[in-house]
């Protein structure tokens, strides 16, 4: 994180990590330091094993979480992250499947994109609907964030005081939420 740079005001922008296919855990490594090499200095979670979502899709996952400051809108950020997916091997064939590499943007700053309605849509959609709508725009922060264990025990690490601009909770607030028994699965390496 850059000097001055406030972990409160949210002013930085956060990114999973994850893969379940090959060397899962080099790939997040590897995912980790081309991120660096793309935005510079960058603060790095943990490395977690996790199972698959949903459950029984496939193997066990590596996960991690990063932070980095950068001048990029949310939608450069996002293309330069597709664009470290592919380079890694990262193919879309079937939604939530096996991948080498999966670069999830989790949030941009206090941004909410596009708008709140659109958010919200997002955010309530039911499970089934999720495993085969994709939105063909960009949405945050992540609209099942709060939903995800995965995702939230790493950005603990990293950002625990960053509040989510529509929920008004901090990662640390909605870590305290998860069931035990989902805490318990999701392992640190």
């Amino acid at each position: 994180m850059r000097q001055g740079q406030d972990k409160k005001s949210g002013g930085y922008t956060l990114v999973a990590l994850g893969g379940n296919s090959g060397d899962a855990c080099q790939a997040v490594l590897d995912g980790l330091a081309s991120l660096a090499a793309q935005f510079g200095q960058i603060t790095i979670s943990q490395l977690y094993q996790t199972p698959a979502f949903p459950k029984g899709s496939g193997p066990d996952f590596v996960n991690a979480a990063c932070m980095f400051h950068t001048g990029l809108s949310a939608q450069d950020v996002l293309v330069a992250l597709h664009e470290i997916e592919n380079t890694h091997g990262r193919v879309r064939a079937l939604r939530w499947g096996t991948r080498t590499l999966d670069l999830d943007l989790i949030a941009h700053g206090q941004q909410i994109l596009p708008d709140v309605s659109t958010y919200r849509r997002w955010q309530s959609l039911p499970l089934a609907d999720q495993m085969v709508e994709t939105p063909d725009t960009l949405i945050l922060p992540h609209p099942r964030l709060q939903d995800r264990p995965f995702v939230l025990i790493p950005l603990c690490d990293i950002a625990p005081d960053w509040h989510h601009p529509h929920l008004d909770r901090t990662v640390a607030q909605m870590v305290a939420d998860i069931a035990p028994n989902e805490r318990a699965e999701i392992k640190a390496l």
